[in-house]
């Protein structure tokens, strides 16, 4: 018993500083040597775990979306109208570039065509969710008068995960948060201009 909550140990802290560095560098800017060099283990612990990169990366973007899709059920359960959580949302990216991270699907988004094809599959699945609760969110704020907007939710969903995600990769060379909360600001104030 000792042993494998020991390995659960172990497993979790190679997860948590591989996030860290794909969060800052990218995947492709991290290698198992990087991770082993600061955990102080060997390169052949860290393929006990997860054989190989690929492997690690879909446990990284699982974990990460199990983790995000939670923040969002926290959302829905603490209510509200939906430009609320719509602000609420926009504050779990500005969280991590806080943080001096980058969200980390939208890392590993900029890197798709050097991953593996279930990594890419989990990422698409990730952003489909947002995409998913996000039309929620925006259908409950046109029925309760709390957001306003043409066309479909369909159609917005897209560019709001795209302008909130755009809005990190920018701020980023700038440091701190400023251009993405006047972004996140704009994008949520032109969704609620015009609601009484």
């Amino acid at each position: 018993m000792l042993q494998s909550t020991k390995r659960a140990g172990t497993r979790s802290a190679i997860l948590d500083v591989a996030e860290r560095l794909v969060q800052r560098r990218g995947f492709n800017g991290f290698s198992y040597a990087d991770v082993a060099a600061e955990l102080g283990i060997t390169r052949a612990a860290l393929h006990y775990h997860f054989p190989g990169k690929f492997e690690l990366g879909e446990a990284l973007i699982e974990r990460y979306a199990a983790r995000f899709t939670d923040a969002l059920a926290a959302i829905d359960a603490a209510g509200g109208p939906a430009s609320s959580k719509l602000r609420a949302y926009a504050d779990l990216y500005l969280e991590v570039l806080r943080d001096e991270r980058m969200c980390l699907c939208g890392m590993l988004a900029a890197e798709h065509e050097t991953l593996s094809e279930p990594m890419r599959q989990i990422i698409v699945g990730f952003l489909d969710d947002n995409d998913a609760w996000l039309v929620g969110v925006l259908e409950s704020g046109r029925s309760d008068g709390s957001l306003t907007f043409t066309g479909p939710p369909e159609d917005l969903a897209p560019m709001v995960v795209g302008t909130l995600e755009g809005a990190m990769l920018v701020a980023r060379p700038y440091g701190g948060t400023a251009r993405f909360e006047s972004v996140a600001a704009r994008l949520i104030a032109d969704l609620t201009s015009g609601v009484a």
